[in-house]
């Protein structure tokens, strides 16, 4: 079966980051990408507050929820209560280098026990109808690559994985911070296509540094699926030209300005739920990077969205000072 192509873009999921207002605001501007939580490990899901860690608005389809674990009866379970809410996809999470993951014992350290992975993607997969995937780093610490990230693929895959996107840099468990470990180890994209060309009819998708959407378009042409984390993060308003550019949708750029007016009456709605308006504007601050009123923009929303009392009129605001053009602001992107 070849690979399918329906999540051709994806937006990473990214710790304290990727939450349900992100992923709200982010599908303003995009139709087709692919959304993703924040990584929730399979014990909060059995037993923490799942309306906080799991609810999600129905506007965010296509989205995955992106689990955390090692034990396969553990996983399945928690995987069986996401399909059950309606996500679309479950992943696995085999790449993140935290300290408190390392201490339980899974994300990326399982890179170190295919043979753990292939049972958790295999539980998952008789829970659940909806796909399972799995993401992951080339190797952790001083694996050799080419034999870990083969290693990890044949697992996934005769386990029944439908899809492994790959981070395309080592993980260094000793001596790196989570955060040194999303920059400093080299990306080799090199390696996640090697393993494409070796499985042509898997789907592999690549992740890593991809900085727009034209490097995307490039790594297109040598993996199923390209994911945009940090890149997603800082200049959102690159997601608006995803549906044109990457699925080829006739009239498919989005109007960034749209898509923050759209935040108002979302805004009203959460805060009535108890949400905070800092919480709200967090993912919008660099929509308008590089356009006239882009740095008042982010000073209307950082300063003014930060206080208690704030509203929905902190968006209505700083949009007032973009679509003004900047003028008679600071008009330094």
């Amino acid at each position: 079966m070849q690979p399918h192509s329906t999540h051709r873009f994806a937006v990473a999921p990214m710790m304290d980051w990727t939450d349900r207002h992100c992923r709200y605001f982010h599908r303003g501007l995009t139709r087709r990408a692919l959304l993703y939580t924040e990584m929730v490990t399979a014990e909060a899901v059995l037993h923490g507050d799942r309306a906080r860690l799991l609810g999600f608005d129905a506007a965010e389809h296509p989205l995955a929820l992106q689990l955390g674990g090692s034990d396969p009866a553990r996983l399945a379970a928690a995987a069986r209560i996401g399909a059950d809410l309606g996500y679309d996809e479950i992943n696995l999470n085999v790449g993140c280098p935290s300290d408190r993951v390392q201490s339980g014992t899974f994300g990326a350290c399982l890179m170190r026990t295919p043979a753990v992975v292939d049972e958790c993607v295999a539980a998952m997969k008789a829970a659940v109808s909806v796909p399972v995937t799995v993401k992951c780093r080339i190797g952790v610490d001083d694996q050799d690559p080419e034999e870990a990230l083969d290693a990890l693929a044949n697992a996934v895959f005769a386990a029944g994985a439908d899809a492994l996107w790959v981070h395309a840099r080592k993980a260094w468990l000793e001596g790196l911070s989570p955060r040194e470990n999303r920059t400093v180890p080299p990306l080799d994209y090199g390696r996640v296509h090697r393993l494409k060309r070796r499985l042509p009819e898997r789907f592999v998708g690549i992740n890593g540094g991809i900085g727009d959407l034209p490097a995307a378009l490039e790594q297109l042409r040598h993996v199923d699926g390209v994911m945009l984390g940090r890149a997603a993060w800082h200049e959102p308003g690159l997601l608006a030209e995803v549906d044109r550019l990457v699925f080829g949708d006739e009239g498919g750029t989005a109007d960034t300005v749209a898509a923050a007016e759209r935040m108002i009456p979302y805004a009203e709605r959460v805060l009535a739920e108890g949400a905070r308006m800092a919480a709200v504007v967090r993912p919008m601050i660099g929509l308008f990077h590089g356009r006239p009123g882009a740095r008042r923009w982010r000073q209307i929303l950082t300063v003014e969205g930060s206080r208690r009392d704030a509203g929905p009129e902190v968006i209505r605001r700083a949009l007032a000072a973009v679509t003004a053009g900047g003028e008679g602001l600071d008009t330094a992107a």
